[in-house]
């Protein structure tokens, strides 16, 4: 009997020891219950992207109808002016009589971003405006304040005092790749609320001579006069750009069009509303690319850079030790590449508080401590 017990033990502490080793390194041996496999297909649309059509196409009208309603109609009115040789018998003889009580008038879009009652716009739709009143896309109307503006960008900041007003979720531009899908939003011509659609065509677009700071996103969905201060939007319809400008030759899209990142956008945007205008950096620098020849002459071992072929005397650059000849490859924590990265970089940088440029001389590398001043705003002189 005592020998039974034993076997039966010795068998159980073997079963046990099995059992814990199998649990330990093959637990799925254990488990017989069905094993579920997910499936997913190679090419996944988000549930926001849009449903598929009866033609196998997909349809925005997801992203349209949470977008729509938060981009208005902007009308705008400027008082006549009244030239006094308009009163001169000899001018109404030679040019008929004038029509002096007909007010200039226009029309343009923008983007309610904030449940508060601001609008993004561009500053080209408001500029010089007496009046300005806004319509929203369920046919309410309130007339605009100006919160403030900034012609360096072409961007402009209104508030309309109306109740229960839909707001535009604000994308993030600097994940848009090259191909993604786009809706421009706006009231093209005057003839309502219209919704296009098409790709980025091209990002950080530059020197197009339309603004001091430029980074466009270049879209070929259809912009036309009157979608200034519109929407880019995404497939999901979150906002990410102002629609700005077309080239054109005719006047009418032809499928190159320009929208101010939203990432510019909202940086306006919170300055405007904070301090009421922007704020931005300055050095006292004339730069210039780095091209192949300048390198070689300056003997400098980069292809890539801005180099200094100007320094303002007592400014902050001539201050921290810039020179002539100097090529800044870096601004804070901002590689420049060309002048345009150069001045956002610098405008970005707050006045008053030191940072550091890394420069590239003759001698190599070294690292200058400037403490920028405060850009003064130039002149107006774009194009109307």
């Amino acid at each position: 009997m005592k020998r039974l017990w034993l076997v039966f033990a010795q068998s159980v502490t073997v079963l046990l020891a099995a059992f814990f080793v199998i649990a330990t390194l093959k637990p799925e041996w254990l488990d017989r219950r069905p094993t579920m496999t997910s499936i997913v297909p190679v090419f996944e649309a988000s549930p926001t992207a849009g449903s598929p059509s009866a033609d196998g196409s997909t349809s925005f009208r997801a992203a349209a109808r949470s977008a729509s309603p938060a981009v208005v109609s902007i009308n705008t009115s400027k008082a006549p002016i009244n030239a006094p040789q308009t009163a001169d018998p000899w001018f109404r003889f030679f040019f008929g009589e004038q029509d002096r009580s007909q007010a200039q008038t226009g029309l343009g879009s923008g983007v309610i971003v904030s449940p508060a009652g601001y609008i993004l716009t561009n500053n080209h739709v408001i500029e010089e405006a007496d009046e300005i009143e806004v319509v929203l896309n369920d046919g309410r109307k309130g007339v605009a304040q100006v919160i403030g503006t900034d012609p360096e960008t072409d961007l402009a900041i209104l508030k309309v005092e109306l109740k229960d007003l839909p707001v535009i979720t604000l994308g993030n531009s600097d994940a848009l790749e090259i191909g993604d899908q786009v809706l421009a939003i706006g009231n093209p011509f005057g003839v309502g609320q219209t919704v296009t659609s098409g790709i980025v065509s091209a990002l950080g677009r530059t020197q197009l001579g339309i603004n001091t700071f430029e980074n466009f996103i270049q879209t070929d969905a259809a912009i036309n006069p009157g979608n200034s201060g519109g929407a880019l939007v995404d497939i999901n319809g979150h906002l990410m750009g102002i629609n700005t400008a077309i080239y054109s030759r005719s006047g009418g899209s032809m499928g190159i069009g320009f929208a101010i990142p939203t990432s510019t956008a909202r940086s306006v945007l919170d300055s405007i509303v904070k301090d009421g205008q922007v704020t931005r950096g300055w050095i006292g620098v004339e730069p210039q690319d780095l091209s192949p020849e300048l390198a070689e002459s300056f003997g400098i071992q980069l292809s890539a850079g801005v180099i200094i072929t100007g320094v303002l005397q007592d400014g902050p650059a001539a201050q921290a030790g810039l020179k002539p000849g100097d090529v800044i490859t870096r601004v804070a924590d901002k590689n420049v590449k060309n002048v345009t990265e150069l001045l956002s970089a610098v405008a970005a940088l707050p006045p008053g508080t030191p940072a550091d440029l890394e420069i590239m001389r003759r001698e190599g590398k070294s690292v200058l401590r400037v403490t920028p001043g405060r850009r003064n705003l130039p002149p107006r002189q774009l194009p109307r």
